[in-house]
């Protein structure tokens, strides 16, 4: 038998690397079979020796992820102890080496998954990058943080947020208001994802000058947009001509993220969505990437990922066919 003791150096650490509760610290003992004794600045890891090295090793490399500025909460703490039980212990702690910067004051991002790390290593390497997998997976959020880190950096002069107003048969001239008001209840969700990433006045003063733009993707049309980092958000819900009409848009030095979830097609049976098209077309051209983010990414309530998965066997079992789990995705251990 072995005993080892982990030190925290203060409260908030101790509560960032056991969730602040009992119940993970117990799902630790459950994990490596051992036993841990909790007290305010340190816990006791008792039980055989390879086990408790184990043990040891997983808070290590915990601390490594917090001293890098990430704060796992209790979703990113249970996922990195699916990881290292995976024996992915150093891509975990690597995983965490991807940090996207936003606005002064805000604290940095990181891709919670390996799925979120492989999407962000894409958006920085490719000039085009898709971003396809279920509600959850963090593909809006993360394409934000990086139009807003590039901005800021001043490897874009603007950013362009774009979506097909379906909701609205992208008809909106018949809606009162200007052009904001017209927009926002269809674009909302990106402008949730860039007020955790700059201040509400650096936003409305950005979007007075036009270097962060909000429109339906039927205003894009007849455009070239150059130096600007662009994001069409709810791609399954163009059609193929829309796509085109987007892809063709991309001028120089500019980047492109194309985000959506092929599980929620909102177009009439009688439309192609233009996302599934263009993963046909476009999957061999080189400088385009395609990532493919499954349930596994998901990074909202646990319970949301069990939605998916129920809803993902439901729609198998009904056309006679038996699901089968992504090789990439990490399974849950016992």
């Amino acid at each position: 038998m072995a005993e080892e003791i982990i030190h925290f150096n203060n409260r908030r650490e101790a509560q960032d690397l056991t969730a602040g509760g009992p119940e993970f610290l117990r799902l630790i003992a459950g994990a490596f079979d051992i036993r841990i004794t909790a007290r305010d600045m340190w816990v006791k890891l008792s039980g055989p020796d390879e086990r408790v090295q184990q043990a040891a090793e997983f808070f290590r490399i915990l601390r490594d992820i917090r001293e890098r500025g990430a704060r796992l909460g209790e979703h990113g703490l249970r996922y990195a102890l699916r990881a290292y039980q995976q024996g992915k212990g150093e891509e975990l702690r690597q995983l965490y080496s991807v940090r996207i910067d936003v606005a002064p004051g805000r604290p940095p991002i990181f891709p919670r998954t390996f799925g979120q790390r492989d999407y962000v290593r894409a958006i920085m390497t490719r000039d085009i990058t898709f971003g396809i997998g279920p509600a959850g997976t963090g593909k809006t959020y993360l394409a934000m943080a990086m139009a807003v880190s590039y901005l800021l950096k001043g490897d874009v002069s603007r950013i362009i947020l774009t979506r097909p107003a379906i909701e609205a048969g992208e008809a909106l001239g018949y809606l009162p208001g200007d052009m904001y008001q017209k927009v926002f209840p269809y674009l909302r969700p990106l402008y949730d994802a860039l007020y955790d990433m700059m201040s509400p006045d650096d936003i409305e003063r950005n979007m007075d000058r036009g270097v962060i733009e909000v429109a339906p993707l039927a205003y894009m049309r007849g455009r070239t947009l150059n130096h600007a980092f662009v994001i069409l958000d709810e791609a399954q819900n163009t059609t193929s001509e829309q796509m085109l009409m987007f892809l063709t848009r991309l001028g120089f030095d500019s980047r492109c993220v194309i985000t959506g979830d092929l599980t929620q097609v909102d177009l009439p049976p009688s439309k192609a969505s233009g996302l599934v098209e263009a993963r046909r077309i476009l999957s061999n051209i080189q400088g385009i990437a395609f990532a493919e983010l499954t349930d596994a990414d998901v990074v909202r309530h646990s319970l949301v990922q069990k939605v998916i998965q129920a809803y993902r066997e439901d729609r198998l079992q009904t056309r006679g066919r038996t699901p089968a789990r992504p090789t990439d995705t990490l399974e849950p251990t016992a």
